[in-house]
């Protein structure tokens, strides 16, 4: 463990650039969500990689944009500060010579930090060899990276080279974390974020950045024993649990003007049914709010019919049942709080905290 390295790396860039993919590739799995929206990370994710050499702990940081709102102001000082705090800076572009102000501004922001920057050129798969040469000279014009790397990080192209040029720069140390550690997020963040991906995958461009995702209840189900079957003879028939349960699990809307920042649900459970009904062992519950900012977007998030909150919950399910290795039963609501994101209390309420970081 003598020549160990080990310390902070963070991802800066631009929003769609690619740096949760990139961080998801590097440390082996997925834990940021992803998606060809912009601005889809809001908060900053600690992941941890570790290996016989080195233990690469990455930041990945919301896109630096220009500010609408406190949500905004909010992710770029997030982004910023994260800056100071790290050993190496890996600085994802994408393939071009245009480098504009937002451009500029990082570049100033970097020259200052005297840390050693990486400048990582994404999505080389969709330009010719020839082009890399001089959208890498374009920006060496501007500033002298410690490192260029050049990766396809959708298709996990040159995820070692970036690997072994973040291990140079690292100083020599023993890991912060276990070798077990993955994340700081918490299986009900990352649940929270496994919902909101679905929804900025599927939902129209104008209301994704208007959406929050929280959950409010994860449990196991408690077994229950099953109850002696009774004669048929004795009682008429019954419906089966089975009915029972998708009789309960049917959408309900109620879009009364005193009622429109009610509750609107929709539950799908993973459990196949049996002869028995639903057998509740191994079944985790879990409740979870979409929050949107305008009445016309509940209705887009609900679909017609409740089709479009029934495709976000059956996508999220799937890879919530992968990450908590169990059958999940999802319930959906969506609730509207006008202009959240322009609202301090409720962002600290939804988790955006700017306290915890400096100016």
């Amino acid at each position: 463990m003598d020549n160990f390295r080990t310390g902070f790396v963070t991802l800066i860039g631009r929003p769609n650039v690619g740096k949760s993919t990139l961080m998801n590739h590097l440390i082996g799995q997925k834990i940021a969500i992803t998606s060809n929206k912009p601005q889809t990370t809001r908060n900053r994710i600690m992941t941890v990689y570790t290996d016989d050499a080195s233990q690469m702990i990455f930041l990945d940081t919301p896109g630096l944009h220009d500010t609408k709102n406190k949500l905004g102001e909010y992710m770029t000082k997030v982004a910023k500060s994260t800056i100071s705090e790290v050993d190496v800076v890996m600085w994802l572009v994408e393939p071009s010579t245009y480098i504009g102000e937002m451009e500029k501004s990082i570049i100033e922001e970097l020259k200052s930090c005297k840390k050693p920057v990486i400048l990582v050129i994404n999505k080389i798969d969709t330009v010719s060899e020839d082009s890399l040469s001089k959208f890498e000279e374009a920006y060496l014009k501007e500033m002298d990276f410690a490192k260029v790397v050049k990766v396809a990080a959708l298709k996990g192209i040159n995820i070692e080279e970036a690997k072994d040029a973040i291990r140079q720069f690292l100083p020599v140390g023993p890991p912060y974390y276990d070798e077990d550690t993955i994340t700081d997020q918490s299986e009900r963040q990352i649940v929270a974020e496994i919902i909101r991906e679905k929804a900025l995958r599927l939902l129209q461009d104008e209301v994704p950045h208007g959406i929050a995702v929280t959950v409010e209840t994860m449990r196991m189900r408690e077994a229950v024993a099953p109850k002696p079957k009774k004669k048929r003879h004795q009682h008429p028939p019954k419906k089966s649990s089975l009915e029972k349960q998708l009789q309960e699990a049917q959408l309900s809307q109620d879009m009364d003007e005193d009622m429109e920042d009610g509750p609107v649900v929709f539950s799908l459970d993973g459990q196949q049914a049996d002869d028995q009904g639903y057998d509740p062992e191994g079944i985790m519950d879990i409740e979870a709010t979409v929050i949107c900012e305008r009445d016309s977007h509940k209705g887009i998030v609900i679909g017609k019919g409740g089709a479009m909150l029934k495709r976000i919950g059956s996508s999220a399910r799937k890879d919530i049942e992968e990450l908590v290795g169990c059958q999940v039963n999802l319930q959906l609501f969506v609730k509207v709080r006008r202009d959240w994101r322009d609202d301090k209390q409720q962002l600290k309420n939804f988790g955006y905290n700017d306290r915890q970081f400096k100016d």
